[in-house]
């Protein structure tokens, strides 16, 4: 992905074994404290310090940090992209892993709001993200109600299994 001067790299490069093997600590560490009220809460010592310090994640905040954490014990980078920042149609597609004509089609067909600076869209990474978390729920639902349909076609209307040889009589 071409990273733009909106989006902040998580360092600036692939993460070093170091990294990847303190990521997974943390991450094992953070998901072993039990969340109480949809909170984790951790304390922290610092270096010369006698008395840690409490620090409440929020339930959200917590699912990000272990989420990020995957990422990068996996040796992948992470790179943040701020919802109120605009992206090039390059930038968007990217992060939609689609082609940039192809999302230049989407967004003449009205898919999702974009602004024209002179002759060139940007995108509202917020609007970026709506759709793709719109388009994800759209598959979902698919995948779901093809599921549904092929269990209930494994069964006749009396609840008995029907072999797989003669589903198609």
């Amino acid at each position: 992905m071409t990273t733009s001067a909106s989006a902040v790299a998580f360092g600036d490069s692939i993460p070093t074994e170091q990294t990847i093997r303190g990521a997974k600590e943390l991450r094992d560490n953070l998901v072993r404290i039990p969340l109480e009220n949809g909170k984790r809460t951790l304390f922290v010592t610092k270096s010369g310090d006698d008395e840690p310090k409490e620090i409440v994640l929020s339930e959200r905040l917590s699912n990000l940090l272990v989420n990020m954490l995957d990422h990068l014990a996996s040796g992948d980078g992470v790179t943040f992209v701020p919802i109120h920042k605009h992206l090039t149609t390059q930038q968007a597609a990217d992060i939609l892993n689609v082609s940039r004509p192809y999302l230049i089609k989407l967004l003449d067909q009205g898919e999702m709001e974009f602004e024209t600076v002179g002759r060139h869209r940007r995108i509202l990474a917020k609007n970026l993200f709506d759709y793709k978390n719109k388009r994800a729920a759209t598959r979902s639902a698919a995948l779901s109600e093809l599921m549904g349909a092929d269990e209930t076609d494994a069964f006749d209307e009396d609840g008995i299994e029907i072999p797989f040889d003669k589903l198609s009589e």
